[in-house]
């Protein structure tokens, strides 16, 4: 099979869909790979790392998205809209419930577009996961540098020195996201909070930190009570396919210190905190009612030498899949399968189904059978 690696176009996102390694064991079964030339450059992969792999180095966008298969990171943007194919199998991160535009062109377009953040097994989200690791654990790294003064935050050092208290961390949200980035918090040794609904999720994660991390059980309450003290409040609430619930309104922030920082990690499906928008690495943050808001959607993004390996350890025998079978390979595995979103011009997950009630099909008279 062909397979195309363009180039990311989102702001500053350095992944690629493919490593070189990637590659090879790709070209050793036999799969044609185009990858566009500098695809991998802010990965630290160079053109000519690829083609010792086996990739054919394209210089034009449209001869690496003319493939059979397309492999990204990133939602294609409304520039790329126009490479996209009838016929064509799209494998990345898509997020169609914060998209709708996205979602319309997917649908009429008659691709077939297969979400990583959807693929599903044995419960888990095992495509989601490694980025959900780094996006915690970058969480409070970039949460700790916008509480310096000189970034417009309070000034606090979360881990505090002999004689002055340390900072506040507070986490909405106790799953992949929640408990790295609470790793990384305690190890800096801020005092921490998370909040979650599931008393099981609590009750695992206080074998993982004992008496380090207060363990609440999330309710408007609990949480009004405790976001006005919080130095830094972390968004990391997932519903698979959905937007995230808002927990945290306007009228809540604004009783936040001035100078407190707010790092929304669930903002590519909506953000579960009222203020909180979509920014990006150039510009990462903005002021509302005094608090800082750091909302960028592909945090992972910062570190693409760990995240574009760690993304492909996951995705390639995915890929591997799809390259030998095609889309039968969704017949043939369940987890895969339920990655897709949209087919034959119809939108399939049926959670994203629920998002757009009235987008489930389109173009009803090309509707394939």
């Amino acid at each position: 099979m062909e397979v195309g690696v363009p180039k990311e176009t989102k702001d500053r996102e350095f992944r690629v869909g493919l490593s070189p390694a990637s590659v090879r064991v790709l070209a050793d079964r036999g799969h044609h790979v185009f990858v566009e030339t500098q695809a991998g450059i802010g990965s630290g992969f160079s053109d000519e790392e690829y083609q010792k792999a086996g990739a054919t180095i394209v210089s034009q966008v449209k001869d690496a998205w003319n493939r059979e298969l397309v492999i990204k990171v990133k939602e294609p943007l409304a520039a790329e809209y126009q490479f996209i194919q009838q016929g064509q199998i799209l494998f990345t991160y898509l997020h169609l419930a914060a998209s709708r535009s996205l979602t319309e062109y997917l649908i009429d377009s008659g691709v077939t577009a297969i979400a990583y953040e959807t693929v599903e097994l044995n419960r888990t989200l095992p495509l989601l996961m490694p980025m959900s690791i780094i996006a915690g654990r970058l969480a409070v790294q970039f949460g700790a540098r916008f509480l310096e003064r000189q970034q417009g935050g309070r000034g606090v050092l979360l881990g505090g020195i002999p004689g002055v208290s340390p900072g506040q961390v507070t986490i909405l949200g106790g799953g992949v996201v929640g408990t790295e980035a609470a790793k990384i918090a305690v190890g800096m040794g801020a005092k921490v909070q998370i909040f979650d609904i599931n008393v099981e999720r609590l009750s695992y994660l206080e074998t993982l930190f004992g008496s380090r991390v207060e363990l609440l059980y999330s309710t408007p309450a609990a949480i009004e009570a405790a976001v006005p003290d919080a130095d830094l409040l972390i968004g990391a609430v997932l519903v698979p396919g959905r937007n995230a619930p808002t927990l945290v309104d306007r009228a809540l922030v604004a009783k936040m210190r001035s100078g407190s920082v707010i790092v929304d990690v669930a903002v590519d499906q909506g953000g579960c905190i009222e203020t909180l928008r979509p920014t990006s690495h150039s510009q990462p943050t903005y002021v509302e009612s005094g608090v800082v808001h750091y909302g960028v959607p592909n945090m992972p993004g910062a570190v693409p030498w760990t995240a574009t390996q760690a993304l492909n350890n996951s995705t390639l025998p995915y890929v591997i899949k799809l390259a030998d079978s095609g889309i039968k390979a969704l017949e043939n595995d369940a987890a895969l399968a339920m990655g897709l979103n949209v087919k034959n011009y119809q939108l399939v997950h049926p959670v994203v189904k629920q998002v757009f009630k009235d987008l489930t099909t389109r173009n009803v008279e090309f509707a394939l059978t």
